[in-house]
């Protein structure tokens, strides 16, 4: 047999999409509940994508916070391999704690210690409110890390009460917090946000000068716009829409 003949494997390197989600009190119900179903539902979808691509596998990996920060498993699992857990409201909402864990994690010691290489990872935030301790020293460190700098980061802001200023600090635009009213919103923002953050987030660029974060922005903010209850960025001043149209439901 020849060399030409000879099939060789090449490693696919590994990008990891992070879960970040507030379970404090508030979020006790209907939210928290959609929350569960989104994620439990969107993770087949992502094992699709991580399947069919040759160049990356998609890993999942999530913490929830309240009056501190949990990560449901100890390491980044395959979509196929992560078994999602339901998760339970109660409690504060430690945000600054939640992002000096996740600092910690984005590192070679830490989550992308994968030996053939990892793509910046994609961290999507989820939040109905504002954090309870001192965020702003746990936000600092983390925007401190490489890994952080260069991920794709998108906000989730769940109803009126949520902080989308502290969003916005978090993932560095306005346009990459997408507010949401109801549950089915939620919902189908869970899944478009994950589904598109893993497409452009698992390729190797994207095209013209574009960055992987601004076209997930796009088509975050294109889809947003055919959901009932989810609010795009240009809400207040497209085609004279108000944005107190939008109201909450959680019922």
């Amino acid at each position: 047999m020849g060399l030409l003949d000879e099939t060789v494997s090449v490693p696919r390197r590994t990008m990891t999409l992070f879960f970040l989600i507030d379970t404090s009190g508030s979020m006790e119900g209907n939210k928290i509940g959609a929350v569960n179903d989104a994620v439990a539902n969107v993770l087949p979808m992502l094992d699709d994508i991580s399947e069919s691509n040759p160049d990356a596998e998609i890993k999942v990996a999530a913490l929830e916070f309240s009056s501190g920060c949990t990560w449901l498993y100890d390491e980044p699992k395959l979509a196929k391999d992560f078994i999602w857990q339901d998760v339970v409201a109660g409690g504060l909402t430690s945000l600054g704690q939640a992002c000096q864990e996740l600092s910690a994690k984005l590192s070679r010691s830490g989550f992308m210690q994968a030996a053939s290489g990892s793509f910046a990872p994609a961290i999507i935030l989820l939040s109905d409110g504002g954090p309870t301790d001192d965020y702003q020293s746990g936000l600092r460190k983390l925007k401190d890390n490489n890994w952080f700098k260069a991920a794709i980061k998108i906000a989730i802001a769940i109803g009126d009460d949520a902080d989308k200023d502290v969003l916005k600090d978090f993932t560095g635009s306005s346009e990459a917090v997408i507010p949401v009213h109801n549950i089915e919103a939620l919902k189908q923002i869970i899944r478009v946000v994950a589904v598109t953050s893993s497409q452009i987030g698992s390729k190797s660029s994207t095209a013209g000068d574009t960055t992987k974060q601004e076209q997930v922005i796009k088509d975050v903010q294109d889809a947003a716009k055919d959901i009932d209850g989810a609010e795009p960025a240009d809400s207040t001043s497209v085609n004279n829409v108000d944005s107190s149209q939008y109201i909450d439901d959680w019922g």
